[in-house]
């Protein structure tokens, strides 16, 4: 097996491939529900071009722009039929925390269910893309529904280490900016940075008006703080060591995390974004069930 493979579990591939992801707003090339389009004319109309990247639809080389200048370019449509999906996955270091040799850690999970959510939305025949983000963009398959789109998803999420500090202010915005067209915007983070910067980098998205999906990845531990004992904390993203005595500090640190998931929770919810918490110790597929059952409620009302 592939080392990308990794990253689409059958299992969890098979729970999910029968249902479908729909977008809960109107956006360039979707209505809510339905893959038709809301705009009239021609079924596919040029925009612009762009640079080719590995992933890319040779198909839609501009050979005449080749012939000219020898450099390759792709030509940008605007598709009546598709929805243009783009996943957001967080490498930053924070994201390598795993408690228990058996759990993943949160960039694996985080990795799995975005590779999920790509192959649910290449199946039912949307374009979708996934940028990898810390301080900055770090990779970036572009948003295509050519049959190699997964294999490059999978490929530059392995080749990607967390590794570097969480800015994600800066990445938000550089990203947002990023992307001509209104379509939905998938967000997985251990959302590790100051509420107010968290706040920012939503808004950047919402005010833009896309389909807004945050799935915050958490492991059981920082929800509960289990330990007991003396006991060595080491620091990511340089944060320093630290020994103490977790029964002492428990009560309080739940309360300031708890405190901290209900602000980021309300913030989501003023923006009209869909959040999910996500627990590495639980079924991946959960959360992107409760995505289409919630959306196809929506649609029901």
């Amino acid at each position: 097996m592939a080392r990308y493979e990794r990253f689409y579990d059958p299992r969890v591939l098979s729970r999910i491939g029968r249902f479908e992801v729909r977008a809960r707003m109107v956006v360039e090339g979707v209505i809510t529900g339905l893959h038709k389009s809301p705009y009239h004319g021609q079924s596919v109309e040029f925009a612009d071009h762009r640079q080719y990247v590995p992933g890319d639809d040779p198909r839609h080389i501009d050979w005449k722009v080749y012939g000219r200048s020898e450099r390759f370019v792709i030509k940008k449509f605007e598709e009546e039929t598709n929805l243009r999906a783009h996943i957001l996955l967080d490498c930053s270091e924070s994201m390598r925390f795993g408690f228990g040799d058996d759990r993943l850690t949160k960039y694996d999970y985080g990795g799995t269910l975005g590779a999920s959510l790509a192959y649910l939305l290449h199946r039912q025949h949307d374009s979708v893309g996934v940028t990898l983000f810390d301080s900055d963009v770090r990779r970036k398959v572009p948003v295509s529904n050519s049959r190699a789109s997964l294999r490059w998803i999978g490929q530059a999420m392995d080749e990607t280490e967390p590794r570097e500090k969480t800015g994600i202010l800066g990445a938000m915005k550089k990203i947002a900016d990023s992307i001509p067209l209104r379509g939905l915007v998938a967000i997985i983070s251990d959302l590790f940075a100051p509420r107010d910067e968290i706040a920012a980098s939503l808004q950047e998205f919402a005010m833009r008006r896309h389909d807004i999906i945050v799935f915050h990845v958490l492991d059981e531990t920082e929800l509960t703080f289990p330990f007991e004992g003396n006991t060595l904390f080491r620091g990511l993203e340089d944060y320093p060591e630290v020994t103490a005595d977790p029964r002492s500090l428990r009560e309080a640190y739940v309360e300031a995390f708890e405190s901290y998931l209900g602000e980021v929770e309300r913030v989501c919810s003023s923006m009209g974004i869909d959040y999910y918490r996500c627990r590495t110790a639980e079924p991946m597929e959960a959360a992107i069930i409760a995505v289409i059952a919630s959306r196809s409620k929506a649609r029901r009302m």
